[in-house]
């Protein structure tokens, strides 16, 4: 019987699916499960569309991509990533995406290679089902518990996802084009995107999804004091 250490260490995003729809009924418990994660004060501050319907889905990955296209570099309600990244981070950063491209054997100065697998994001990699997480404005307006909040809800959904035999990948991409993904859906002006979550059944026989980054030692980000 697989433990939750089990569930924590073996997962890993991936990044190419099968075209196999996610039923609705196992989208239900995993968000079920995932509604139990604890938050300050129980102000739960998620808000999921969790959408499987395909063109919904084509029409934000096309908005993202013309954006991008269009030289727009992100449209967002959130800063996710650094503005002046420092060591150690930066050097993580730098050999998580050497590693992946290394796996693919995709060349450095290969732009339109690079470039496709940046879009891969906004075609969802080929899953059919995107969970995106939203907030109230009104909740990280000078004010960070609900993105904490939120991000342990992520974990919760992904932990979930396994039991049912689900591959996740948590996707930043979409936090950067947030204003997009609302505008098209709509959503409420009170609502901000923070992330989405693809969630699917993976593609076992794609060398992607091979891909594992490390993680630093213990000693590198804990001290123990007794």
């Amino acid at each position: 019987m697989p433990t939750i250490i089990n569930a924590i260490k073996d997962r890993s995003s991936k990044r190419a699916y099968l075209p196999k729809p996610v039923p609705r009924d196992i989208q239900e418990k995993i968000l079920d499960a995932a509604a139990m994660t604890p938050s300050g004060a129980n102000m739960q501050p998620w808000i999921t569309y969790a959408i499987s319907n395909q063109e919904v889905l084509k029409n934000i990955g096309d908005a993202i991509i013309e954006k991008m296209n269009s030289g727009v570099e992100n449209d967002q309600f959130i800063q996710y990533y650094p503005l002046n990244w420092k060591a150690p981070y930066k050097k993580r950063r730098i050999e998580t995406g050497v590693g992946l491209y290394s796996l693919m054997e995709v060349d450095r100065k290969d732009v339109e290679k690079r470039t496709q697998m940046w879009h891969d994001n906004f075609r969802w990699f080929g899953a059919q089902t995107v969970f995106f997480v939203f907030t109230d404005k009104a909740m990280i307006e000078n004010a960070h518990g609900a993105l904490i909040d939120c991000g342990a809800y992520m974990q919760s959904i992904m932990l979930a996802a396994g039991e049912f035999g689900l591959g996740t990948c948590p996707q930043g991409s979409t936090t950067e084009f947030g204003k997009v993904v609302a505008k098209v859906l709509d959503a409420p002006e009170n609502l901000a995107l923070l992330y989405s979550i693809v969630i699917g059944y993976e593609d076992k026989d794609a060398k992607i999804n091979e891909y594992r980054p490390s993680r630093a030692d213990l000693n590198e980000n804990v001290t123990f004091i007794s």
